[in-house]
């Protein structure tokens, strides 16, 4: 990926972090996602526009969260699809992005719960990487190993979300499941 691209990766990050100060569970789900997003990108041999694009978005996925914690006093995963992609113009915009660059961004935020809207790999990818990190997030977190119930998320979404070999790998090794 060229410095141009790494560099407003960098910005994201950043204005991510700024975007939700005072929450650092929220910036450390962030950071995993793009983690986990970029590893399998990586892992999948992504041309570089769709790996940026992938990133872009692990950065960008819960940007509607605090904008609809902020206009309305709640959040849930209907708002986050709604008002994600119009924020995510916003943090884009400084950028001077191609159009469909932006355009699929806010596309995959606009639908990064509805698991039956993917339809390509940087969208998969995006799933996969907060599949992974919500797995163990939603678990009991003092737990130094898997519980059973965190393995039994894990494998629940093998089967229903994980479509790349890298995400299906990286989900079994991490929680000790077997495909």
């Amino acid at each position: 990926m060229d410095k141009n691209m790494e560099s407003i990766l960098t910005q994201l990050h950043l204005k991510m972090i700024r975007h939700n100060g005072n929450d650092p569970q929220r910036c450390q789900h962030t950071a995993k996602v793009h983690s986990y997003a970029r590893l399998i990108g990586q892992m999948e041999e992504l041309r570089d526009e769709m790996q940026f694009i992938t990133e872009a978005s692990a950065y960008l996925h819960d940007i509607g969260i605090r904008v609809a914690e902020e206009k309305y006093g709640e959040q849930n995963w209907e708002l986050q699809e709604q008002l994600g992609p119009d924020a995510a113009r916003e943090a884009l915009a400084e950028f001077r992005l191609p159009e469909d660059v932006v355009e699929r961004i806010c596309y995959i935020i606009g639908h990064h719960h509805t698991f039956a809207a993917i339809d390509g790999i940087d969208f998969r990818i995006l799933a996969e990487a907060d599949y992974i990190v919500n797995a163990f997030e939603m678990g009991d977190a003092s737990q130094i190993r898997t519980d059973e119930a965190t393995k039994k998320r894990a494998l629940s979404g093998l089967h229903s979300v994980f479509h790349t070999k890298s995400g299906k790998k990286i989900l079994c090794e991490m929680f000790g499941i077997e495909e």
